[in-house]
């Protein structure tokens, strides 16, 4: 039997009621909130993901980056000598892939869902590798991390309201 209270106040993933959303103090700003936030949703996505095209282009046209003369050979070297995987050349290629086409798909919100997640396993992979030697601030490590929770909330919500995802009607 349902109570008034579970009506008028749904469950948390949590177990408790989610208590009721807080009090605008310019409440004329409620149907500007509302308005923006797929748009806002949209620029985040399209930011996220062209901050990540900008790592893979230059991978793939073997164009320095940053302080990196070669970074597809700073890719290889973090595969094969600092996470000991096999076949490093071959990982850094599909890591220059996904970094390319990955995020220009996260970005136009095209098959989001499946790109999104390999990009958050993608930064887990590098906090892991450059965790121990990149200290908090002084390089950047919080680049990585912000952008892997980035991926993951962008995964889980997926390609939103603009988004070829949308337009085509079908995600993962």
């Amino acid at each position: 039997m349902t109570t008034d209270t579970e009506i008028l106040a749904p469950a948390s993933p949590f177990g408790a009621a989610d208590p009721p959303p807080p009090r605008l103090i310019i409440p004329r700003l409620q149907g500007f909130y509302v308005r923006m936030e797929g748009v806002a949703y949209a620029l985040l996505r399209a930011a996220f993901g062209l901050t990540i095209v900008t790592h893979g282009i230059p991978k793939m046209l073997g164009i320095p980056h940053g302080s990196m003369a070669d970074p597809m050979a700073g890719s290889t070297n973090l595969i094969g000598n600092v996470l000991g995987l096999p076949f490093a050349p071959q990982l850094a290629m599909v890591v220059a892939l996904l970094e390319t086409f990955g995020g220009l798909a996260v970005a136009l919100g095209l098959a989001t869902r499946l790109f999104a997640p390999m990009l958050a396993v993608q930064m887990a992979a590098i906090c892991l590798a450059i965790g121990p030697t990149y200290p908090w601030i002084d390089r950047g490590i919080e680049y990585p991390i912000m952008l892997g929770f980035v991926a993951l909330a962008i995964a889980i919500r997926g390609g939103g309201p603009y988004s070829l995802d949308r337009r085509l009607g079908v995600e993962l």
